[in-house]
């Protein structure tokens, strides 16, 4: 009965460790589709990444463009980007990234992942406190 426990408890540990790989990866992939968009300025594209959350509350990409621009330019146009820690949370995948900014300086984001129709996509970046990150 023992065997068949820790046998059960790894198969569900592989599993899961999996399905959280496969998020994190799918979930990156996103992020390094919008980032190139944003490098591109095309706002169109990049708003296609965002969640329907975030597609109603800023209803056109113009819109979208102005917030990104105006309150995240580090992720607008990021002079580097690394990836730190992942985690599920009950429905949401997070993603933090490590994003170079303007003079050097870095900044700790944490974007948020939601799943809508099999696909991750984005539902807010906030920015972290200074975890030893910043120049």
């Amino acid at each position: 009965m023992r065997k068949f426990a820790i046998a059960t408890a790894t198969v569900v540990g592989l599993l899961f460790g999996s399905a959280v790989q496969a998020d994190e990866a799918a979930a990156r992939d996103v992020i390094v589709a919008q980032l190139d968009a944003f490098q591109r300025d095309d706002f169109e594209e990049a708003f296609t990444y965002a969640s329907p959350n975030i597609q109603e509350i800023f209803r056109t990409p113009q819109r979208f463009a102005a917030m990104v621009r105006g309150g995240y330019p580090m992720v607008w146009r990021p002079s580097s980007v690394r990836f730190g820690l992942s985690e599920a949370r009950e429905d949401k995948f997070y993603q933090q990234v490590v994003l170079g900014g303007a003079n050097g300086r870095l900044f700790l984001a944490e974007y948020e992942f939601v799943e809508t129709d099999g696909i991750w996509q984005i539902n807010g970046v906030r920015l972290l406190p200074d975890a030893g990150v910043g120049a």
